[in-house]
């Protein structure tokens, strides 16, 4: 069902008012994944004991899942499906 619609769609999608510019998801990504990291540097240091692999795993954890959600939250922007 899903599928069918961002198929269905992409040659007649058009931005509108009810649609997200790429630069507020952007900023979105960045404030989730602030609150996101910060959770997981406490549990990484609760685990492991150690504060710096805690802001190492912090760190990448940060990067790689801000990338994931700005393209997940742009591919639902496209989605029709709820809106």
């Amino acid at each position: 069902m899903i599928l069918n619609q961002i198929v269905r769609n992409k040659t007649s999608y058009r931005a509108d008012i009810s649609s997200e510019k790429p630069l507020r998801s952007f900023v979105k990504s960045i404030s989730w994944r602030m609150i996101g990291t910060l959770d997981t540097i406490l549990i990484s240091w609760l685990v492991t004991g150690t504060l710096e692999m805690a802001f190492t795993i912090g760190s990448i954890e940060m990067i790689t899942k801000m990338i994931l959600y700005f393209f997940h939250e742009r591919l639902w922007n496209i989605i029709k499906w709820g809106k």
